[in-house]
């Protein structure tokens, strides 16, 4: 299983404190703001927002939060916030590759906390496109089992249009290309599926086994980063081995 898959499953597992809960408002926020901003209000006709509505209420984010970044994404009052989506590599311990997706007001800021995290960790922030090549672009829908059976939910996300699943241990992951995320949505919540989650991701072509320690240093790099207010996800071509994750304490 992937390190984005992974990742996905344990943050899932472990939830939210109350002030972890109030930063990933604010990154929700930040990016309801910006695609409303680049599509227009309407969710209907905005996928971008749509999807990124979506994610707000899956993490609970009150309507309230949701229409006001909504407005200020589609105002164009004198306060309005200027954000920068920049995408940042590197590589971290054992030389794992790592893309770090920011929304930023302020560039120099940004680059120097992520430098420094890397730089903690062992690893190091590289030149653009030193590791982006070994990820692609791709739609990740995210499906609790609860109770169904993973194989039936597997045939039907290939019949709707997907491209691979990957099953975890209670849930799966329907991988999609971009273009056919919402429709493979559509097809499965129509056949009476959950969707918790569906987004676009950057996926990595090749995984790169991990050893318990090189896994324990990777997990605790990408909590550095995504604890980063400008933050929004982190993607790596890490392999962790279910054991190692187990022993994992954060």
């Amino acid at each position: 299983m992937s390190g984005h898959s992974k990742w996905s499953t344990i943050k899932r597992q472990k939830g939210a404190t109350d002030a972890k809960r109030g930063a990933l408002f604010t990154k929700l926020s930040r990016e309801i703001i910006l695609a409303a901003k680049q599509g227009g209000a309407d969710p209907g006709m905005n996928l971008r927002l749509r999807l990124a509505v979506q994610r707000a209420k899956s993490s609970n984010m009150p309507n309230d939060n949701i229409e006001r970044a909504i407005a200020k994404g589609a105002g164009a009052g004198s306060d309005e916030q200027q954000l920068d989506e920049v995408t940042y590599e590197g590589y971290g311990p054992g030389g794992i590759a790592i893309l770090v997706s920011v929304l930023t007001d302020n560039r120099n800021r940004t680059v120097a906390e992520i430098r420094h995290r890397f730089s903690r960790s062992g690893g190091n922030l590289a030149e653009n496109g030193a590791v982006g090549w070994q990820f692609e672009p791709r739609g990740v829908i995210t499906i609790p089992l609860n109770g169904k059976d993973a194989d039936e939910l597997a045939l039907q996300a290939i019949d709707a249009g997907a491209d691979d699943v990957e099953t975890q241990d209670d849930a799966i992951e329907v991988l999609t290309a971009p273009s056919n995320l919402e429709p493979v949505r559509k097809a499965l919540e129509s056949a009476g599926f959950e969707v918790e989650n569906a987004d676009f991701a950057m996926v990595p072509k090749v995984l790169m086994e991990t050893d318990v320690k090189t896994t324990h240093q990777t997990m605790k790099l990408i909590e550095a980063l995504e604890d980063l207010d400008d933050v929004q996800r982190v993607y790596t071509n890490a392999d962790f081995s279910d054991e190692a994750v187990a022993s994992y304490d954060g």
